[in-house]
């Protein structure tokens, strides 16, 4: 007799169909796994048989063949645990083997029978939806699983319940869909003292999603201004909040089955390596760039990252997804994040003040600029040069204007950008490319010729002049004007990066 129950395989954020086949067969007694397992498939051949030991059922005598369909699909994960042993219990008769076939399953098996919790059950619900069949997952999943509409849901503690629960001698509870959670209070604007300029460079970038350079010496503020970003920052709509739970998902970062409509905000130390950053590992996971998605990435003391690891962010950042490549997978990321970025203005951090600057300037200040890249800096849409704070200005009161005040412009100029965009597709005007950004962002006649004069000057590449209509774009919609003006074009001007001469 073959028993068959559905699963998946997770590839990236695409969950693959798998069906886990079981055959009882003659011979001598063994327990084989086939299907091109990893370690840990592998491996759920004691935690199944402990599991079942545990409930007092042995193993049958005969050859135990578990085949795992499609055979040429690396299996990865301890979610295969659970329809492994309802294939197996299936074939053994314990329970209904027609019946498991309405039915996908995933979930790790503990040694007792429990059935623990496994990174990816909101895609493998969300497949379970498009294959209209009911979802079998760990009893501390439910909430998650509940997320994707329409899907019958079965969140068992453990497999004695889950059989009782087929069998109809008792009746588990339908889990409730996860709490919404509540943002977590980031610094405010008002704590800013001075910076006006970087304060409206903030701004420019939360309302198009642009990329930010904050460039001044320590303690000018820096990280705080970046802090300051998911306070002016509209929420995720409901369609972006699942997008990035799916991410989350599958990092088992999705604690609880709570989804949150604050945008995400990573900060990764320095030291991250290649693969955490972008991804990648034995098995392949999300990194930094992805776990950011539809958020902002902080990469504070830029240059002090390693240079091929900040170069592997430069695809990303202009396309919006990360495609990791390795011998036994590939495997394709959502990026599309928005780079906030710090750093000194050389290694002492007081270039131009001739009381802390060392002697080595400016040529101190040239090599360690150099450590980022001329392509990474030409992806950034915005430079601010960010002063030193004076002990005057930290003797003032709050400012007036803090984040509330802020937000309330960034949001009306994002449905500003909604409304202009609803037939491209594009979210902010970050994301304007094309005809679309020739239709939207093309300037009256005054702005033209400055932008062209300016281009000459300042030897804009093709990818700077793109990245500055955008930000003169969004600029205009903060002013509610249709037509982007010369005025805009000089203010976008204003915080490009000018390329030395020979």
């Amino acid at each position: 007799m073959v028993a068959l129950v559905k699963t998946v395989a997770y590839l990236g954020l695409e969950a693959r169909a798998v069906e886990v086949q079981c055959q009882l067969a003659s011979g001598l007694p063994r327990f084989a796994i086939v299907g091109l397992p990893d370690k840990a498939v592998g491996e759920s051949r004691e935690r199944v048989q402990s599991a079942l030991s545990s409930m007092g059922l042995a193993l049958p005598p005969k050859r135990i063949t578990i085949n795992l369909s499609p055979a040429d699909l690396p299996k990865e994960g301890s979610h295969f645990d659970l329809p492994i042993a309802l294939a197996l219990l299936g074939a053994m008769g314990v329970c209904d083997a027609e019946q498991l076939g309405e039915w996908l399953a995933v979930g790790e098996l503990s040694l007792d029978g429990r059935i623990a919790a496994s990174p990816g059950v909101l895609l493998a619900a969300l497949h379970a939806s498009e294959q209209e069949v009911g979802l079998i997952c760990p009893a501390l999943q439910g909430s998650e699983a509940r997320w994707a509409s329409g899907v019958p849901v079965l969140a068992a503690p453990d497999l004695v319940s889950l059989l009782n629960h087929l069998k109809g001698t008792q009746i588990l509870p339908e889990p409730a869909r996860g709490d919404i959670e509540t943002p977590v209070p980031m610094a405010d604007l008002k704590q800013v003292k001075g910076q006006e300029v970087a304060k409206r460079a903030l701004e420019i970038a939360a309302a198009g999603g642009h990329n930010l350079l904050l460039n001044g010496p320590p303690g000018a503020g820096k990280s705080l201004l970046a802090s300051c970003l998911p306070g002016i920052l509209p929420e995720l709509t409901a369609a972006e909040a699942l997008e990035v739970s799916m991410v989350q998902s599958v990092a088992g970062l999705l604690e609880g089955g709570k989804i949150s409509r604050a945008r995400p905000f990573r900060a990764p130390h320095h030291s991250a390596s290649m693969a955490a950053l972008t991804g990648g590992g034995l098995k392949v996971r999300p990194g930094e760039v992805s776990l950011a998605h539809l958020g902002v990435l902080f990469l504070d003391e830029l240059p002090e990252f390693q240079r091929p690891v900040l170069d592997s962010l430069r695809q990303p950042l202009e396309t919006g997804s990360i495609d990791i490549a390795r011998a036994n997978a590939h495997v394709t990321f959502p990026a599309r994040v928005q780079l906030i970025a710090a750093m000194n203005p050389c290694r002492c951090g007081h270039l131009g003040d001739p009381a802390l600057a060392c002697s080595r300037a400016p040529r101190c200040a040239a090599d360690y600029q150099s450590k980022v890249s001329g392509p990474m800096l030409d992806r950034i849409d915005l430079h601010v040069e960010v002063d030193p704070v004076s002990a005057a200005d930290l003797g003032l009161p709050p400012a007036a204007e803090g984040s509330s005040e802020v937000a309330a412009r960034v949001t009306v100029a994002r449905q500003r950008q909604i409304s202009r965009h609803k037939e491209t597709g594009a979210r902010s005007n970050a994301e304007l490319d094309g005809d679309a950004l020739e239709r939207f962002a093309t300037p009256d006649d005054a702005g033209r010729a400055l932008l062209l004069q300016a281009a000459d000057a300042m030897r804009l590449s093709a990818r700077s002049y793109t990245r500055m209509l955008r930000v003169a774009r969004t600029i205009a919609d903060l002013a509610g004007r249709q037509q982007v003006a010369r005025v805009h074009i000089a203010e976008a001007l204003s915080y490009r990066r000018q390329a030395p001469r020979a």
